[in-house]
């Protein structure tokens, strides 16, 4: 006779198995950080509203880098550096905020410090990130269409979103 109590959670032992695997494996090849709805869309659509995503972007007034990132975000993102760097070296923020990826590394840090609801629409996604960085992590309520440059973001981040849904 077979005891069918043990076969009914069977399946359920090996549906909670994959899923702590497959959980795990996400979080390491992550690096560690799971921040909701951070996609490579979402990244590019950060990049496109700050720079138009130009990769060869120099630093101007302060800002660097393709996703314009100044050094109070990226120490407030945790002083990411390139590899082997020091974050105590000048210009290690410049460096990392000028490399596409070492850049992406400061977004991901400064958003796991501040990424909310800034909308209210209840979900956190890649629109309230964008307020995030146009408003900082302190002040992402602020509607960014009172200034020119947030409805330029806006603009901007309206463009990209149509480009991906297109794609």
């Amino acid at each position: 006779m077979v005891n069918q109590s043990n076969m009914s959670t069977l399946p359920q032992k090996t549906l909670l198995t994959f899923s702590i695997t497959t959980a795990a494996l996400l979080w390491t090849q992550s690096g560690g950080v799971f921040i909701p709805n951070l996609s490579e869309g979402c990244y590019r659509c950060l990049c496109h509203v700050s720079t138009l995503c130009q990769l060869s972007n120099e630093c101007k007034g302060g800002y660097c880098g393709p996703f314009n990132i100044s050094r109070v975000y990226w120490v407030d993102a945790g002083k990411v550096t390139l590899p082997d760097d020091d974050p105590d070296r000048n210009n290690a923020w410049r460096d990392c905020a000028r490399d596409y990826y070492c850049a992406k590394k400061i977004i991901e840090g400064y958003l796991q410090r501040f990424a909310k609801d800034c909308n209210g629409d209840g979900v956190t996604d890649c629109y309230d990130y964008m307020m995030i960085n146009g408003n900082g992590g302190y002040g992402c309520t602020s509607p960014l269409n009172r200034s020119e440059n947030g409805r330029r973001w806006l603009r901007r981040y309206e463009e990209c979103r149509s480009s991906l849904i297109r794609t």
